[in-house]
């Protein structure tokens, strides 16, 4: 990804531009020194800024009206397959709108910041809006190995009703972004695309397009969805996730990422299933595929990103990929905003799940904490099958704390049938709780506060004995 130069020319548009700067950290932003307070770079002049980034490489993104990047670029257009991607957005990121670069990229960097916005671009070309693929610039790792001109008759002739059948070894199926995408399929076409590793192909035309597969180095990134919406996915996941080849997760979790999944592998699989998880996405990125796996909230509390380092612990050999860990929001935290500041002292969290650790350890532990006074997060407590550790750990709280210790439940938090409830540890239903659900168990000194018809609970920071 080309480095960004994202422009503004009014305060306000800085909030938009910081957006799009989450998604691609690098970028920096330029504002307007008359109107912007807040940007990383000064101008004084729109145009000739414009022109000397342009020249320079860099992919603008301009947070104006169209007209003005146009008008300020015209002077100095040229070579088209060397134009780096322009767009125009929306001062309030309403719209989306590529301008020059299609063949670098603009259209794609387009539909990854209309993403951002949860709206789509406004891509004017013919050949991808009809056949939702780019033939003139195709997605790492391929190359298109055809001149510019063989490429243009050959989308020409497919604009004008051609049909084109794929070829490609049997160890190097078709991707994804051809075989998904819409165009006219036929085993029988005269107009024919190649796949291949070679460098060369002999018989290249404007009928016969190749493309070079260049394997990439291998990446696995270990990601936190958050607790269940799309709004609760961080930017920096959100790109790791449109960037990918393969995402690999509990069908669940999959089952929230629509809008990534379009020409990606999905490799999902059953709750229980998470070393088998971890194993094929290391296999998938020692092939060199740029691999996710996913977890819901963190990844790194009671998630996968602690079964994918158990199975590396267990080979042998130096890593030959890119091995990355994304936090996300986990559960407590969402639970605990929703209510207040009842995080606002010391806090433990545990999982009574026996699936990896045995009762007697769950218990010998809560034992210890119930003494502890902190504030308890209880991760896992019930199945439909297991029942009886969230009784038993009721039970052994009323040993040592007060049976008015406030208790939060949250179940299915930022999805559908979320529920929340504050009440004590002497009046919490265990048999109202379930997988989904967290418990919070307050310290002795975590307060409710009334006000209107909202309760809000926090646990103060100073610890007066």
């Amino acid at each position: 990804m080309r480095e960004l130069a994202i422009l503004v020319l009014g305060e306000q548009a800085v909030t938009t531009a910081r957006s799009m700067q989450s998604l691609y950290p690098s970028s920096k932003i330029y504002g307007w020194a008359k109107r912007v307070r807040s940007a990383d770079i000064f101008f004084t002049e729109f145009a000739p800024t414009c022109q000397e980034l342009y020249r320079q490489g860099y992919g603008l993104v301009g947070i104006c009206s169209a007209g003005i990047l146009i008008r300020s670029l015209a002077p100095i257009l040229q070579d088209k397959t060397l134009e780096p991607p322009v767009l125009a957005v929306a001062e309030d990121g309403s719209a989306v709108v590529p301008l020059l670069g299609g063949l670098q990229g603009a259209n794609e960097l387009a539909v990854k910041i209309a993403e951002l916005f949860q709206i789509k671009p406004a891509i004017t070309s013919t050949g991808n809006n009809r056949f939702q693929v780019n033939l003139l610039s195709p997605p790492p790792p391929y190359k298109l190995l055809n001149t510019m001109e063989d490429a243009k008759h050959f989308l020409a002739d497919l604009l004008a009703g051609a049909k084109v059948k794929i070829t490609s070894p049997p160890d190097l199926p078709p991707p994804a972004w051809l075989i998904n995408s819409n165009l006219p399929l036929s085993d029988h076409a005269n107009h024919q695309i190649t796949i291949t590793r070679a460098g060369a192909v002999h018989d290249l035309s404007a009928t016969h397009l190749a493309y070079q597969y260049l394997p990439p180095s291998g990446k696995l990134a270990v990601v936190g969805l958050g607790p269940g919406s799309f709004a609760q996915i961080t930017p920096a996941v959100q790109q790791i996730l449109s960037q990918s080849t393969d995402i690999v997760g509990y069908h669940t979790y999959i089952q929230l990422l629509d809008r990534f999944t379009n020409n990606k592998n999905i490799h999902a699989s059953d709750n229980r299933q998470e070393t088998d998880r971890a194993q094929l996405a290391i296999s998938l990125a020692q092939q060199g595929r740029q691999v996710v796996v996913v977890s819901g909230g963190d990844a790194g509390i009671f998630g996968m990103a602690t079964t994918v380092l158990e199975v590396l612990a267990q080979m042998d050999g130096e890593i030959n990929f890119d091995l990355t860990f994304h936090p996300g929001i986990s559960a407590v935290q969402t639970l605990a905003a929703k209510v207040g500041a009842p995080l606002g002292h010391d806090l433990a969290i545990i999982s009574l799940s026996p699936y990896l650790k045995p009762w007697s350890v769950i218990s010998d532990r809560l034992h210890a904490l119930a003494q502890t006074d902190f504030v308890i997060a209880i991760y896992n407590p019930a199945s439909s099958s297991r029942r009886y550790p969230i009784q038993a750990a009721k039970e052994i709280l009323l040993q040592y704390r007060s049976a008015a210790n406030v208790v939060v439940v949250g179940s299915n938090l930022d999805r559908p049938g979320e529920e929340i409830k504050i009440t004590t540890l002497q009046d919490f239903d265990p048999q109202a709780v379930d997988m989904q659900t967290i418990v919070l168990v307050g310290s002795s000194h975590t307060r409710v506060i009334p006000r209107g018809d909202r309760v809000w609970v926090y646990t103060p920071r100073f610890y007066q004995q």
